[in-house]
């Protein structure tokens, strides 16, 4: 029996050895069915047969120590290209465990670590993480240019590109390290075991809001709160903890108190507002979005918003902000006090804290300000970016006096 036969496991079907995708950014055979017939032990580059380097996944290994060297990249990602590197080593030349050699072939081919939620793959089978996908559609739409795939650079957008559930599965029932107790788990359980199994979790006493700053393993748990001393402290004490806590309750009970006292008004408008992006004229153009014109209240208004205030290059910073501003396009034959808030809408899962604004708006001052769109962080605005439009849902309460 021949090499080829043997890693085929004595089928026809492993084909040509060099028709099989090997090392880093192989994903392709796994999820795409292209490489479904190849056999399990091909997918890893063993076509060669046992103890046989392949070239293929060799080379892999030695584009990702390059990386690891790069001085320039970050070093997180050096960090993880010099891991991976060293499991598509041990892939191509046979060794190492089949965990350590699927590493290799199902991590992402942009942050170089394993999908931890949705695997999206363009067209060529390269897979990509839900979040380096999204980050690769919004920084396109950033610098104005047609997202591509950073392995074989062909188009990618959100209806070119595919889920992978193939290789969403595979990785759920790869082993991976409890960061507590240093244990083995699949990827599936070990969201579970580190919230409510394992023993050596970080954990809070249950008197922590009255006071007690304690944190430690769970399995310490039961002798601190025997010996804890806050259970028994005095009513004056206790008072002045539960003034902080109000403070803070109060805040929150404001902002919703301030929302049902305006819904009790006698002008309330709303609707959905679709922000669609344009360029501007000068000479390096920036992005910007805008609405068609939209009636509310028996007036004409336009909504825009930037991004990161304008800067010149918000690609190539990490943290993204949206602002907004509310314009009135018709004549008014009296000052418009209103009061208004944008929240997400309805087919929306982008995450928006509801802030409401105010402005009064006559004929010679009928724009507000820009104002922070509340989005919760920059991974929720690059949702945003990454969308062809931003639908939102815009509050508008006129205050008569």
């Amino acid at each position: 029996m021949s090499g080829a036969e043997e890693a085929g496991g004595g089928g026809p079907a492993a084909g040509p050895a060099g028709a099989v995708p090997a090392g880093v950014g192989a994903g392709a055979g796994v999820g795409a069915g292209a490489g479904a017939s190849a056999g399990p032990a091909a997918a890893l580059g063993e076509a060669a047969g046992p103890g046989i380097p392949d070239e293929a996944g060799l080379a892999g290994a030695r584009q990702l120590q390059e990386v690891a060297g790069d001085s320039d990249a970050p070093p997180k990602k050096r960090l993880r290209a010099a891991e991976t590197a060293e499991a598509a080593a041990a892939a191509a030349a046979g060794s190492g465990k089949l965990e350590e050699r699927l590493y290799s072939v199902l991590c992402c081919t942009v942050c170089l670590d394993l999908p931890k939620a949705s695997v999206y793959q363009c067209t060529n089978g390269h897979l990509m993480c839900a979040g380096c996908f999204i980050h690769l559609l919004a920084d396109a739409r950033l610098k104005e240019e047609q997202a591509t795939c950073p392995n074989c650079r062909c188009e990618i957008s959100k209806s070119l590109c595919c889920r992978n559930l193939a290789v969403e599965k595979a990785v759920s029932e790869l082993p991976s390290e409890c960061g507590f107790c240093l244990c083995q788990f699949p990827r599936s359980l070990l969201e579970r075991h580190q919230k409510e199994e394992c023993q050596d979790r970080v954990t809070q006493c249950k008197y922590k809001r009255i006071g007690c700053p304690w944190h430690g393993p769970y399995h310490e748990l039961t002798v601190h709160e025997a010996a804890c001393a806050h259970p028994t402290k005095t009513g004056n004490e206790l008072m002045e903890i539960l003034d902080e806590m109000d403070q803070s309750h109060r805040k929150e009970m404001q902002l919703y108190n301030s929302i049902f006292s305006l819904l009790s008004f006698e002008k309330i408008g709303y609707t959905e507002v679709q922000f669609r992006p344009y360029r501007t004229d000068d000479f390096i153009t920036r992005l910007y979005y805008e609405t068609p014109r939209f009636t509310v209240l028996n007036q004409t208004w336009v909504l825009k918003a930037r991004v990161n205030d304008s800067e010149r290059n918000p690609n190539l910073s990490c943290k993204r902000t949206l602002s907004f501003q509310l314009l009135l396009k018709s004549k008014v034959t009296a000052p418009l006090e209103c009061s208004f808030l944008l929240l997400k809408g309805p087919y929306d899962d982008v995450k928006i804290s509801p802030v409401i604004y105010h402005f009064v708006f006559t004929n010679e001052s009928n724009e507000t300000d820009y104002v922070p769109l509340p989005i919760v962080d920059s991974v929720e605005c690059n949702k945003l970016l990454a969308a062809k439009n931003i639908n939102l849902r815009l509050f508008l309460f006129q205050i008569q006096k």
